[in-house]
């Protein structure tokens, strides 16, 4: 009977184990799924925040390149309205030229018939409406005389020998130079002063002989 027992026992309990075994395998199954789940979410969530993180990049740059372009436009539409005529307003100064040589030609000490004194006032009021209308448009003259030689707004004709004044300055307008807004429209012709032979040696030489001494002076010392 006793041994009948124990057969019945360990049946009993080689029956049970796989059982225990299955639901210890279950359950190790369940707590190591969790995680994974958990991982995939995070990874998910850090991708989807790279993306935001990039489009966000991307529209900032879009919106900086339409601001760009609207300044652009803003300028170029600008310049075209201020500097769109300046063809046609270097074609009205050509005959400007000629109505400024024509007044200058005349003798005013000379007595003048009435016809010809009425022609004159005719053609002064003809540049003073010309020069009105160059000025509403933003077109002035380039005052040269008596100024340091500028190359961006002058162009040298010719040197003029003078002790008087120092090399570099506008002594002869030759024609009138013209501006349009803060741009150069035509450039003004001019004389240009410059120191005789003579004087322009001496002064050299009083340079070479006030290096000469300041280099003694450094030598001895």
């Amino acid at each position: 009977m006793e041994k009948d027992k124990e057969r019945v026992e360990e049946e009993i309990k080689e029956t049970n184990e796989p059982e225990i075994i299955d639901d210890v395998n279950s359950d190790n199954n369940e707590i190591n799924e969790e995680p994974a789940d958990e991982e995939i979410q995070e990874i998910e969530e850090d991708i989807l925040k790279e993306e935001i993180k990039t489009l966000k990049e991307e529209k900032i740059r879009v919106l900086a390149e339409m601001e760009n372009l609207r300044k652009r436009f803003e300028r170029e539409k600008i310049d075209s309205i201020k500097y769109g005529s300046v063809n046609f307003a270097r074609d009205i100064l050509s005959p400007g030229d000629n109505l400024e040589r024509a007044l200058s030609a005349i003798n005013e000490e000379e007595e003048h018939p009435q016809s010809i004194k009425n022609l004159i006032e005719g053609l002064l009021m003809v540049k003073k409406e010309l020069s009105t209308a160059l000025e509403k448009n933003g077109i002035t003259k380039i005052d040269s005389l008596d100024k340091k030689f500028d190359p961006n707004l002058h162009q040298a004709m010719m040197e003029i020998e003078n002790n008087d004044l120092d090399e570099g300055i506008v002594v002869q307008e030759i024609q009138t130079g013209y501006m349009m807004h803060d741009r150069l429209l035509r450039p003004a012709m001019v004389g240009v002063s410059k120191k005789p032979q003579k004087a322009a040696k001496v002064e050299s030489d009083k340079e070479l002989k006030s290096d000469n001494e300041d280099s003694e002076k450094e030598v001895k010392n």
